[in-house]
């Protein structure tokens, strides 16, 4: 099972994704992250500012980082599990630079202005509770995971909005 932070950075009545370059996800525009670094990170919130630092160059602070869901992505397959914390920030320091990882591009933060299309599939589910501030779980079963050719299919969902999150850090 691999841990992963997802960070959506706003700046109302924007919010900043990242079209995906190489590796994983490839194609896709998502927040920042990536994976839990045990002896490099402290906290999934450490690695949600790591990864936005590196994917972006905007620097965040820990402390304005709000968990706001937690999504269990699996693939039929079985060939691998994903806990994924999704945090967002509308506190930051810079402006957002295309890496060799992520082009970064800032988008109106309603559902009908964000090419969603170009995100992945279980995004369609969950984005609206990121873009109206709620906090929710879920979980996904994937058919395969996505190219960048092809969106992967979600088989299974389960969302729902949650008041909070025990052992939140």
């Amino acid at each position: 099972m691999k841990i992963e932070s997802l960070c959506f950075i706003q700046r109302p009545p924007e919010i900043l994704l990242g079209l995906k370059k190489r590796g994983f996800g490839m194609g896709r525009l998502n927040g920042f992250g990536g994976k839990f670094k045990p002896g490099i990170d402290q906290s999934i919130k450490a690695t949600a500012k790591r990864e936005t630092e590196e994917e972006c160059g905007l620097v965040i602070e820990i402390s304005d980082l709000e968990k706001v869901g937690i999504i269990e992505y699996n693939f039929k397959d079985g060939s691998e599990t994903k806990i994924v914390h999704i945090f967002k920030c509308s506190h930051f320091k810079g402006e957002p630079v295309e890496t060799g990882e992520m082009r970064p591009e800032w988008f109106i933060a309603k559902k009908d202005k964000i090419p969603i299309e170009n995100m992945w599939s279980s995004d369609l589910y969950w984005i609206d509770f990121l873009l109206q501030g709620k906090k929710f779980k879920g979980k996904f079963l994937y058919d395969q995971p996505s190219k960048p050719d092809r969106n992967a299919v979600v088989l299974e969902k389960f969302i729902e909005e949650v008041e909070s999150f025990p052992n939140e850090d």
